[in-house]
């Protein structure tokens, strides 16, 4: 006779999971846990607890015990769900993009408030990854269209995916290439050119957390020798497609506003502002093309 395989809790199941994930080191090994079973059996977190008695079957108790092990290894759990949250979106992600950060929803809400005005807003995402800029903007301004630009194409297929499943299709335009290459400057004249660039320093990329050095693109991450290379051409060439008044708009590293200030400056941007991220460090920088103004300032909000 085959042997009949008892069924197991919610309940039991979280705190198995949570203590493999704690002895393995995870940082939020409660979260994860909760994430990891909720995906298994297709509930919100917060019926895991209003149900914590119920029997999961063992074909779903052992395909969360599989995750489990997977993110033990450090594996990222939005690798394992297969999604990230994101400026109130769900998007699709996997090891072909950076898993979008909290902190850039910061460089979006910026982004929202300087095209609130723009009657026809046209917009260019450089490094578009999973599309997460993108698709932010995109919802957040029903008016707004975006170019976004990606020259991966691996990456690419994940911006595709999440751009069709939000339905942003016909005001969010894929395109192929580094940066503003593939845009014919004489044609675009744009209000906005934004970007999340590689911004941290060659030297850096294998001190970062197990998660993001082993799981992670570092194309996405490495901003040369000081972090700056790929911010740096972006800078120099955003004026070729913005309209006068424009604005460039990046998330960057810590202590980089005030070379990436004098930069710009030097590029003919005037009106530069840095601001805080949560943490307080100054994660944002913009400026805007060939407007007169009374000079460069430092916000601090």
């Amino acid at each position: 006779m085959r042997p009949v395989i008892s069924e197991v809790t919610a309940g039991a199941l979280l705190r198995e999971g949570r203590a493999a994930l704690d002895v393995a080191g995870v940082e939020a090994p409660t979260r994860d846990a909760e994430w990891l079973l909720a995906a298994v059996l297709g509930v919100d977190r917060l019926s895991l607890y209003l149900e914590s008695g119920r029997d999961v079957p063992p074909d779903a108790a052992a395909r969360f015990r599989a995750l489990v092990e997977r993110r033990a290894t450090r594996e990222p759990l939005q690798h394992l769900t297969e999604f990230e949250e994101f400026h109130g979106l769900q998007l699709a992600v996997n090891p072909d993009v950076l898993i979008p950060r909290q902190e850039t929803e910061g460089l979006v809400r910026w982004a929202l408030e300087v095209l609130a005005d723009e009657p026809a807003p046209m917009a260019v995402d450089l490094g578009t990854g999973s599309g997460a800029i993108a698709c932010a903007l995109a919802d957040g301004l029903p008016r707004l269209k975006v170019v976004a630009i990606e020259r991966s194409m691996p990456a690419l297929a994940v911006a595709s995916r999440n751009i069709h499943a939000l339905g942003l299709g016909d005001r969010v335009t894929l395109v192929a290439g580094d940066l503003l290459a593939p845009l014919n400057p004489v044609e675009a004249r744009v209000h906005l050119v934004i970007a999340n660039p590689p911004y941290l320093p060659s030297a850096v990329l294998s001190t970062l957390p197990p998660e993001v050095a082993r799981f992670e693109p570092w194309e996405a991450l490495d901003g040369g020798p000081d972090g700056l290379a790929v911010s740096r051409r972006i800078v120099e060439t955003a004026p070729s497609v913005l309209r006068r008044g424009g604005w460039l708009m990046m998330e960057i590293g810590e202590e980089q506003a005030g070379p990436l200030a004098s930069l710009m400056a030097s590029e003919g941007f005037t009106g530069l502002q840095a601001r805080r991220d949560l943490a307080g460090v100054e994660r944002y920088i913009a400026g805007q093309w060939a407007v007169a103004s009374a000079g460069a300032r430092r916000e601090t909000c």
